[in-house]
């Protein structure tokens, strides 16, 4: 169902178990439904998400961050402009500027986002705790 087609918004694929030994700080980023560890790296962002069963993402769109998202673990639904995608376990998916999205746990996920760095670069069109658009402060003590 899923197909190696780069204009398919969700690929599956198999990582090698290739280990890069990178040290330094990761931040924590409370987030409603779970939390975000980030850590930059000059001109990309690396996130580890981690989602709770039965919650879901803003649905928002960024103006200039493009994203591509590997499900570590879990199961979720991901809506891509205007199609829902059910993703499983080593299964990507890729989120140009523009273009609307949402992740909804069906299972407690992990996810892992390589983006570029506008991280804070979030319009929020829906959100089930009421957040603005941009930088939440209170998320990033």
């Amino acid at each position: 169902i899923f197909t190696m087609n780069p204009t398919c918004p969700i690929h599956k694929k198999s990582l090698k178990e290739d280990s890069v030994n990178i040290t330094g700080k990761t931040k924590l980023v409370s987030k409603m439904w779970g939390k975000e560890e980030w850590l930059h790296l000059g001109d990309f962002c690396y996130k580890r998400i981690f989602i709770k069963a039965g919650t879901r993402t803003s649905l928002q769109y960024h103006e200039f961050k493009e994203e591509v998202n590997y499900l570590i673990s879990g199961e979720a639904r991901v809506l891509i402009g205007e199609e829902w995608f059910d993703i499983e376990e080593n299964q990507y998916f890729y989120i140009p500027h523009g273009v609307i999205h949402r992740v909804e746990a069906i299972t407690d996920v992990i996810l892992q986002e390589v983006s570029t760095p506008e991280i804070d670069d979030c319009i929020r069109i829906s959100d089930d705790y009421g957040r603005p658009s941009g930088r939440i402060e209170s998320e990033h003590e």
